[in-house]
């Protein structure tokens, strides 16, 4: 097994750091050390010699080492065979399956987000929703990876999954059909001949050369047109994250100096801070506007961008408030099939803020009205502070300060039925499209879209 391909991005892990040997340097660990581990070695002796079954070593002492990382926090965990192996291909970005994004809660499946374009996504499946039964069988309190290998299988095969979706009376079925899941990162397009939109899905190799050429095409396709780009949108919704140097690479594009994130852990002399370089020669778009799109799945790296990007005033965040994952995670090898992936610093917005639980609090929050369980799902999201045993943040937020999701705004008192007369299948972005055109002094064509925010983008840029 090789770790080469873990220094390349992760599902949900702001930061990869790969240590060649978990135990070099490190004090043998036994009763001497700490008296308490007498108890340890205590109950696995009574368990070996009192259980009704026998019991194999390597499952106990797989217990022993999954207790003491959950103990820590949920993104700290012991990988080896199929956890091990499904971070590869999540990373490679190319395998047989649905395309979802899905952690344990309450022993519970619970999806954080679909992949744009994937077989889950086609299917109806939403941010929010609990996968109750797979195959008809019961799926709570079990190994999520085992939930994870059978909804994986064949391109062309079926899947019956039965959801639970916050806000509906029953749950309901949904048959998906498995794809080949090959993410592609950057896509890009221009809307109503003057406004570039590039959606990033994750923060895989190269995103920011990726995001860099395509600004140069929208800029040339806009003037092919007879136009000018009035700004840029960069749809940052349901990213889960990836490498931390992508996210650097991406937020370094639209600036062109100051600090853009920090990486702080235990030992103060091994501090990091990252800093626009100009690695693209300056702002590539020369101080045209900015909106961010966010919501509750954006998270990790696509936090580092929004943060950024807001605390250099470079940017409007519009949305919905981000996941909340401020942590690094280095992974640390034990042997050529297993390794530990540990938590070992948090990350810092440029003005100092840790998004750790809070996450990035959009500066115009607009809702998703374009689908009609949208409300309700946002306010059932799992963000960072509902997963167990979370990193708590060092400004020890309150609960009600992580529950600030505005709702009921009178500003969008419109229904997803009326939007759907009107042709308006995503809200968010035809919201900051029509923003973005305010802006620039061009009639906006969208009548949901007050004012108010078109001057808010002003004056923060």
């Amino acid at each position: 097994m090789k770790f080469v391909p873990l220094m390349r991005a992760a599902l949900l892990v702001s930061a990869l750091a790969v240590i060649p040997s978990a135990t070099a340097g490190l004090a043998a660990v036994d009763s001497r050390v700490n008296p308490e581990f007498d108890k340890l070695f205590h109950i696995y002796a009574l368990i070996k010699a009192n259980y009704v079954d026998p019991v194999d070593d390597d499952k106990l002492l797989k217990g022993a080492i999954d207790g003491m990382l959950a103990s820590l926090d949920p993104h700290s965990n012991y990988l080896d065979g199929p956890s091990l192996q499904r971070l590869e291909t999540m990373i490679d970005g190319n395998y047989s399956g649905l395309g979802l994004s899905v952690v344990e809660d309450d022993g519970a499946v619970k999806v954080i987000s679909p992949f744009k374009g994937s077989p889950a996504e086609k299917a109806g499946i939403k941010a929010g929703d609990y996968i109750t039964h797979i195959n008809g069988t019961l799926y709570y309190e079990r190994d999520l990876d085992e939930a994870v290998s059978k909804m994986r299988g064949p391109a062309g095969s079926t899947v019956k999954l039965t959801i639970y979706r916050p806000g509906r009376d029953e749950p309901f079925d949904v048959t998906v059909t498995r794809g080949v899941i090959e993410l592609e990162p950057v896509t890009s397009e221009l809307k109503d001949d003057d406004v570039g939109y590039v959606s990033v899905n994750e923060f895989s190799r190269d995103v920011g050369r990726d995001v860099a050429k395509a600004v140069v095409s929208l800029k040339k396709e806009a003037a092919l047109k007879g136009t000018a780009m009035v700004g840029l949108v960069l749809d940052l919704r349901s990213n889960p994250g990836g490498s931390l140097d992508e996210a650097v690479a991406l937020s370094d594009l639209f600036l062109d100096h100051g600090v853009i994130v920090s990486q702080r852990g235990r030992v103060a002399s091994e501090n990091q801070f990252y800093r626009a370089e100009t690695m693209f020669k300056g702002d590539a778009l020369k101080g045209l506007p900015i909106i961010v799109l966010v919501d509750a799945g954006s998270a990790s790296a696509s936090e580092i961008v929004a943060g950024a990007l807001q605390d250099q005033h470079r940017a409007v965040i519009m949305g919905e408030r981000t996941f909340g994952k401020g942590s690094v995670q280095s992974f640390l090898p034990l042997d050529d099939t297993s390794a530990i992936k540990l938590t070992t610093a948090r990350y810092y917005t440029p003005s100092g803020h840790s998004v750790q639980e809070g996450g990035i609090e959009p500066d115009i929050e607009v809702p998703q009205l374009s689908d009609p369980d949208a409300r309700v799902r946002a306010e059932n999201a799992v963000r960072e502070s509902d997963l167990r045993g979370h990193l708590v943040n060092e400004a020890a937020l309150k609960d009600k300060d992580l529950e600030t999701d505005k709702k009921n705004d009178p500003r969008f008192d419109v229904s997803a039925e009326q939007l759907e007369k009107e042709g308006i299948k995503d809200f968010q972005l035809h919201y900051a499209i029509a923003t973005l055109q305010r802006t620039a002094g061009k009639p906006a064509l969208a009548k949901a879209s007050p004012k108010p925010a078109a001057q808010n983008a002003a004056k923060t840029n």
